[in-house]
């Protein structure tokens, strides 16, 4: 059900996609094509043509829309099996750049959440932001003792904004799965609400400062990646407060070159920090895009901003890392076998025509530098032939593909020849000796050993009553199958139709029995009396029901 405020949001959407002629592009899908010609009764496209490419118009409108509509494009853009090529690499772009809300209102929220004035917690503080995004903005500040620090504070009344305006996504996702196949297959609603729940954990800058400590402690005495620490006396759900990190924008790369930066050591690190971060640690910065980036002098990462973190399962990460490991040894079969293992396609798909596919897409890519090949273009031709197979894209998988993309931003803005396979495959055969084998087999006993010898004194009482139940034939086994569940539903279904036939065959009997007992000199149909009549309607009207039930 759409509310007042959301219908007066949807009028303000429309006029933003009329005013940037996106409603030509939206009547030209496949589902909107028989109605239109209603374009043309439109008046504002009587005189008025629009220039800009149609994903040019598509970003801008998703621009002026806002910042919730900005990031749900930014991670619609890694869904690179839906969008045609030039819409990708458009929304790839959008700037969350949003005008900062005015410092005293920092001030006054800050206040509010310490419940005390902020010269008694800071020495100073700055009122004019020096950072502004969607979802907070950023002031500098110094404690008490001296220290420099960043002070982040969420944005006043953003919640409602993203509430109203996620709304009206998730009824647009609704839409979206109910009439189109590409919907479904997408799992709209499932982005939607995992969209929803990503943005929503933004706003809890205790979470992100949790995120920040976690990854802090990862890399803790790293040369690869510096995390800024976090002040917890200071930090609330509206307020964070960090450490102040100085060092030169990764996209500053005049600047990264004075300094005397070795790119090629830079980029290789910047794909060892992603590997570490998704299969060692399993917790990965998720918003790795040049403007969470900085470089120190000494060649180190500084990464900030961790409002958006990922994990995966163990058993994605492990299917991960033998995909990736197959494609580098160019064992397509290998890559195919796993798709269908992990789910990712059909259980009943072909794997030599899958393997085909495969082949025919990475083949040409291997073995040249990274600034002659793409890995989001892998990535696109990938999902497209996955698409062909009915492939179901794994929505907890959208934050690493964009990561993926991120990182290889990066390393095409920094060394252009770096060839990313021959860096990322032994960090992979190093995890997978470490989680297969014996190695593997004593690492998984040492980890679980202390859980396992805890629940040992359990165990005879378990066995105990198990036994008790078997011999006393209240032991019972529960199966559940897809398959089954289908055929109990059939069984049942037909069971309800044969009800029906035999309901309505019944019914029809009795009328005729009626008809034939009547008096004489009834033999007119209105004369036939009233039961008779009931029960030849209900009848027939069992056996069309019975009938529609097959």
């Amino acid at each position: 059900m759409i509310r007042p405020g959301q219908i007066l949001r949807l009028i303000h959407i429309n006029l933003v996609l009329i005013r940037h002629g996106v409603d030509e592009i939206i009547l030209d899908l496949p589902f909107f094509r028989p109605v239109r010609f209603m374009m043309y009764l439109m008046p504002w496209n009587w005189f008025h043509r629009h220039q800009d490419p149609p994903a040019k118009r598509v970003r801008l409108a998703l621009e002026e829309l806002g910042p919730i509509f900005i990031k749900f494009g930014q991670i619609l853009s890694t869904r690179r099996d839906l969008l045609p090529d030039d819409y990708a690499e458009e929304l790839a772009h959008l700037q969350d750049d949003v005008p900062p809300f005015p410092g005293i209102v920092s001030r006054e929220i800050a206040e509010r959440a310490y419940g005390q004035k902020l010269e008694e917690i800071f020495l100073t503080f700055e009122q004019e932001p020096f950072a502004s995004a969607s979802i907070a903005q950023v002031h500098a500040a110094t404690l008490r003792d001296g220290r420099e620090v960043i002070v982040k504070i969420v944005r006043p009344g953003i919640e409602r904004l993203i509430r109203r305006d996620v709304g009206l996504l998730r009824i647009i996702a609704d839409y979206a799965e109910r009439y189109s196949a590409d919907g479904r297959r997408l799992r709209a609603r499932e982005i939607v609400e995992e969209y929803e729940q990503t943005i929503l954990d933004e706003l809890n800058l205790v979470r992100e400062a949790s995120n920040a400590s976690q990854l802090r402690r990862n890399f803790t005495g790293s040369e690869m990646l510096y995390v800024p620490e976090v002040f917890w006396p200071y930090t609330r759900q509206e307020v964070m407060v960090m450490e102040r990190i100085h060092g030169t924008p990764i996209g500053d790369i005049e600047e990264l070159r004075q300094q005397g930066i070795d790119f090629k050591k830079l980029s290789e690190r910047g794909v060892e920090i992603f590997f570490t971060q998704v299969f060692k640690h399993n917790f990965f910065h998720a918003d790795m895009h040049p403007g969470n980036i900085f470089v120190s002098p000494h060649g180190q990462y500084i990464a900030v901003d961790f409002g958006i973190m990922g994990t995966l399962t163990a058993a994605d990460q492990n299917y991960l890392a033998e995909n990736f490991l197959a494609f580098f040894n160019r064992d397509y079969r290998r890559v195919a076998e796993l798709h269908v293992q992990s789910e990712w396609v059909p259980k009943d798909t072909r794997i030599d025509e899958f393997e085909s596919s495969i082949r025919s897409v990475c083949e040409p890519i291997f073995e040249r530098p990274l600034k002659d090949i793409s890995f989001g273009r892998l990535l696109l031709n990938l999902f497209q032939t996955a698409r062909r197979f009915d492939a179901r894209i794994q929505p907890q998988l959208v934050l690493l593909q964009k990561t993926l993309l991120n990182i290889e931003g990066l390393g095409r803005q920094l060394y252009p020849d770096l060839d990313l396979w021959s860096t990322a495959k032994p960090f992979l055969e190093r995890w997978m000796k470490e989680h297969r084998g014996i190695r593997g087999l004593l690492t998984a006993t040492q980890k679980n050993a202390p859980r396992w010898l805890a629940q040992l004194p359990e165990l005879p009482d378990l066995a105990y009553e198990t036994l008790k139940a078997l011999q006393e034939e209240r032991l019972q086994i529960s199966w559940n199958s897809p398959q089954l569940q289908a055929l109990q539903e059939e069984l049942r279904r037909s069971n309800r139709s044969r009800i029906w036939a035999i309901t309505g065959g019944a019914l029809l009997i009795s009328a005729a029995v009626l008809l034939v007992a009547a008096p004489e000199g009834a033999g007119r149909w209105l004369d036939v009396p009233m039961l008779a009549w009931v029960a030849m309607l209900t009848g027939v009207g069992a056996l069309m029901h019975a009938r529609f039930m097959r």
